[in-house]
């Protein structure tokens, strides 16, 4: 027990005796300090007291397109571990190829009692989808928030990174090396955020490279799947076009692209440069480490949750658009361009 204490104290920051007030449930201990002790015991992989065990205070459901993104499964902690904090239990629904579909989904969840229900790149980013399903949900009496992409026509809060911005990030970093001709590899074009980065990369490269929009869209734009195998055959396109850079809608698009780039006997970032997006878990110890457009999962995550919290308070956030900023991670898979003179 002593040794117990002492590295809970070690891990916690805090006195053994401290340790011990809060495991026997005394008072006069900070809240901050009680929940750094109980993050300890967590960390350390001891079982919390019965008596220091959050009571419930509901479910709350998490649905997310699949989880072999690595982004995915990265907001999933960030929600989970900020629901947990605030007494609720997360319950992650995953739609799978040929399994449960978005609606059935929400279908079990809604059938459980869940207090609300946060939305992860669902049916709400795919214009071509019936925005009516959401409708029906809110005349359930079920709040609901809706993570990466935006309809006008569903009456609930959005959270979303800046997509627009996310590219002009990319082709600006891209130009400073030389870049001139820049491609895009990304998902199918129904896609809100799809849409949002092809007017933000057109945009760019019009003010960069004085282009018109139609030899962009025509010539440096290559519509595929969010996968590694998407990725290496949108790349595969733009480089016998003559891109010296690929800009990618994901990390896992990037890393198909990195494929691409070396089954052609080209070398990352000498002959090719390869930028991502989302900055995933482990992306930056792949071989190159990758150029990436960071995602802001912390600050989206956090957000979706206090907006849910609020919804389920009865004091509801504005239905509207919460954008936040992405930041550009420079590492090891862009360099100057092939025809730009090196000085080292």
């Amino acid at each position: 027990m002593t040794t117990r204490l002492a590295d809970i104290a070690a891990q916690a920051g805090v006195s053994e005796a401290t340790v011990s007030r809060v495991l026997n449930g005394k008072p006069g201990v900070a809240a901050t300090t009680r929940q750094s002790v109980l993050a300890a015991l967590d960390v350390l992989g001891y079982e919390r007291p019965v008596r220091l065990r959050q009571r419930s205070e509901g479910l709350v459901g998490l649905i997310t397109p699949e989880l072999e993104n690595p982004i995915f499964p990265a907001l999933a902690q960030v929600i989970g571990q900020a629901l947990t904090r605030q007494g609720y239990t997360p319950v992650l629904a995953t739609q799978t190829p040929g399994g449960s579909t978005e609606d059935e989904l929400t279908e079990m969840l809604v059938d459980r009692g869940v207090a609300g229900i946060i939305y992860v790149s669902g049916l709400h980013a795919d214009t071509t989808a019936d925005m009516q399903r959401y409708e029906r949900l809110r005349a359930q009496g079920v709040p609901f928030v809706l993570v990466d992409g935006f309809s006008p026509k569903v009456q609930a809060p959005f959270i979303s990174p800046d997509d627009r911005a996310a590219m002009a990030l990319a082709v600006t970093h891209l130009a400073s090396l030389g870049h001139t001709r820049i491609g895009l590899a990304l998902g199918p074009r129904r896609f809100v955020p799809v849409q949002r980065k092809i007017e933000g990369f057109v945009r760019a490269m019009q003010e960069r490279f004085d282009l018109s929009a139609q030899t962009v869209e025509t010539e440096l734009i290559q519509h595929s799947l969010y996968t590694l195998e998407g990725g290496q055959a949108a790349a595969n396109s733009l480089i016998e076009r003559d891109c010296t850079a690929v800009v990618c809608a994901s990390d896992m698009m990037a890393l198909g692209a990195i494929r691409a780039a070396r089954q052609r006997g080209l070398e990352v970032p000498r002959d090719v440069s390869v930028v991502g997006f989302d900055d995933s878990p482990l992306i930056a110890f792949t071989d190159p480490p990758l150029t990436t457009v960071r995602k802001p999962v912390p600050a989206m995550g956090q957000a979706a949750v206090r907006t849910l919290l609020e919804e389920i308070g009865g004091t509801p956030a504005p239905h509207s658009e919460f954008v936040f900023m992405p930041e550009l991670v420079v590492r090891g898979s862009t360099a100057s361009a092939p025809n730009v003179l090196r000085t080292s």
